[in-house]
């Protein structure tokens, strides 16, 4: 029986493009016109190829320090690497849009008696930010960061933090993740899985698989 839905953050609740999209509408920064879905998609893709580098290497470093760096790669290469437009781009990191559908979704599963909490690789700071922003803090019963085991997902302590959290063995978690990878990490972990796979991507060959596959969140309660 679920009794906890834990979900990850960036890309999953939040937009991640919303801030490259968010300064193509500002008239300074028209130099993103052409370029601003390959700033968003360099950006993340550094970001997540980052953590997982610094990982192996055992070089952490907080996510906040991953944001900047991968946005610095993504200018670059895109060739619109101004201080004015990275500082505005990180600012707008704060306050990403949530998808449409979580705040409902966030609140069906709390009337129901369902647990909600966020596991992210972003710091405390980011998670606090983000989900004020979203307007979503209010249905989350707790944001748990890997900065409280210093190393980024897939790694397995990132997982344990869930039971030592709400006391819940694995079975009893469903985790939901728009990172194919880590939802099926979260699988062979032993959390009930949910990769939601908005962009329709095939799925990774790795060791473990997502047990479901949803394009949204919208069909998420009835799977409890």
């Amino acid at each position: 029986m679920i009794k906890v839905c834990v979900f990850d953050a960036y890309g999953t609740l939040f937009d991640v493009a919303a801030a490259a999209r968010a300064a193509d509408a500002e008239p300074e920064f028209r130099a993103l016109a052409d370029v601003w879905p390959q700033v968003a998609t360099d950006w993340r893709s550094k970001q997540l190829s980052y953590t997982w580098l610094r990982a192996t290497a055992s070089q952490h470093v907080d996510f906040w320090r991953i944001t900047q760096d991968g946005l610095g790669w993504a200018l670059e290469a895109s060739g619109v690497a101004t201080p004015a437009l990275r500082q505005r781009l990180l600012d707008l990191y704060w306050e990403l849009d949530a998808y449409p559908e979580v705040p409902n979704i966030q609140s069906t599963l709390k009337k129901s008696g369902i647990q909600t909490a966020i596991l992210s690789n972003g710091t405390p700071a980011m998670l606090d930010a983000a989900t004020a922003s979203a307007g979503i803090g209010d249905r989350l019963d707790a944001l748990l960061s890997v900065e409280d085991v210093g190393v980024f997902k897939p790694h397995s302590s990132v997982y344990d933090m869930v039971g030592a959290q709400f006391g819940a063995n694995p079975d009893e978690v469903m985790f939901l993740s728009s990172n194919g990878w880590d939802a099926a990490a979260a699988s062979g972990y032993g959390f009930r899985t949910v990769w939601v796979n908005r962009a329709g991507d095939p799925v990774d060959r790795l060791w473990a698989a997502p047990d479901d596959i949803l394009t949204d969140f919208s069909p998420v309660p009835n799977l409890i």
